[in-house]
């Protein structure tokens, strides 16, 4: 795994020329990440120069700097789009005004989707429609491009380049944080996968099918670190997590309180559990904690335990929140327990079991802890029974 900064050589004549964005505080809108983004764009030099995605809108400057310092006043041939999201297209226009005689690469809904972006870009004759499968060569190296529809958008496509043995993988095996961070890889890549792909798990295993029959020694993503070392545990990772796999042993208690009678009980719970010899207990507020981290540690472990209150004949908003991302992202393949408050008619246990009747291969705890307004003697021997069944 390579950590860089502006311009790097990857293979014999594949360059790095991508940029890291610290400006950023929600990626697209919702993801918080501390640590940034990196939009990564490469150089291939061969006797046909290509250079593969653009960056940011607010990098133009850099990235542009950047490919001309590896082109060292030589003019690229051809520009490869693999995906259309402004994070990584949102240059294509810029990048054309700068060498008016580039020609751009790309699958044919790509080039209806540039069409909506880019209103007033006449690329004319500078275009070359590629089909699945289809090869490109520049001398040396030969690029294959693979269709990998929605992962994460229906235009995305994969690019093999088999003379340096590199996939090119698009948003696949991206992480979040900028490349002058040092972190570990696993977690921010779970984070992203979850948050932004996980909805795509049958199309992320239709790749990994297809991944599976080509010599890959290096993938170059569109986001985070270029991989080179170990990559089997990194393609273990997007199989566990594309056919939702239990990763870890352990529960996820994740629950919404009003007034703290509903924390103290999951701290009662979360103590039984762990006095049981429960491998793994993790602890989630969804009112005060980062949404998307709840969200990946719920695909992270077995077993989930939800706690929260019966609220306007509803359940409490955040909770209803989080079981929505767990429902819209396939979650499945997992066993849930229930944890419901309510002063007069406790209801959220029925609310959020409805919620999962359409997910595969749920099992429902038999004990359901039910509050009314405190902890009780009833309730507690409760919590104890969900803990002997969840542990």
């Amino acid at each position: 795994m390579r950590r860089f900064m502006v311009t790097m050589k990857v293979g014999n004549d594949i360059y790095y020329v991508g940029v890291n964005d610290h400006q950023v505080d929600l990626f697209e809108g919702q993801y918080d990440v501390p640590n940034g983004m990196s939009y990564n764009s490469y150089v291939i030099m061969d006797e046909k120069i290509a250079v593969m995605d653009t960056v940011d809108a607010h990098f133009a400057e850099e990235w542009l700097g950047n490919v001309a310092k590896v082109l060292n006043g030589a003019k690229p041939d051809y520009l490869v789009v693999q995906h259309m999201e402004p994070d990584h297209a949102a240059n294509i226009e810029n990048f054309v005004k700068a060498y008016p005689e580039v020609t751009v690469v790309a699958n044919t809904k790509t080039f209806t989707m540039m069409e909506n972006f880019f209103r007033g870009m006449d690329l004319g004759d500078r275009k070359l429609v590629v089909a699945n499968g289809e090869s490109l060569t520049l001398g040396k190296h030969v690029l294959t491009f693979v269709f990998a529809p929605m992962v994460h958008w229906p235009e995305v496509m994969v690019t093999y380049d088999s003379t340096d043995k590199v996939l090119f993988s698009a948003d696949g095996f991206g992480k979040f944080g900028a490349l002058d961070v040092e972190e570990d890889w696993d977690c921010e890549a779970r984070r992203y996968y979850i948050g932004i792909v996980g909805k795509y798990g049958p199309q992320v295993q239709k790749l990994l099918k297809a991944a599976s029959t080509l010599d890959i020694q290096t993938i170059c993503p569109l986001h985070g670190p270029i991989l080179t070392e170990n990559l089997g545990h990194y393609i273990e990772k997007y199989d566990i997590w594309s056919s939702y796999k239990v990763e870890d042993e352990g529960v996820v208690i994740a629950y919404s309180s009003v007034y703290g009678n509903t924390k103290k009980a999951v701290e009662v719970l979360a103590q039984k559990l762990e006095e049981k010899g429960c491998p793994k207990v993790v602890v989630c507020d969804l009112a005060r904690e980062d949404m998307a981290e709840a969200v990946e540690d719920a695909f992270r472990y077995g077993k989930l335990i939800l706690a929260t209150t019966t609220y306007n004949g509803d359940i409490f908003p955040f909770m209803k929140e989080f079981i929505n991302h767990l429902t819209e992202r396939s979650y499945q393949n997992r066993t849930i327990g229930f944890v419901e408050n309510g002063s007069w008619t406790p209801m959220a246990a029925k609310i959020m079991k409805a919620a999962f009747e359409k997910s595969k291969n749920i099992t429902f705890a038999d004990t359901t802890v039910t509050i009314r307004s405190a902890v009780d003697e009833t309730s507690e021997a409760q919590i104890v029974a969900l803990a002997k069944e969840m542990k």
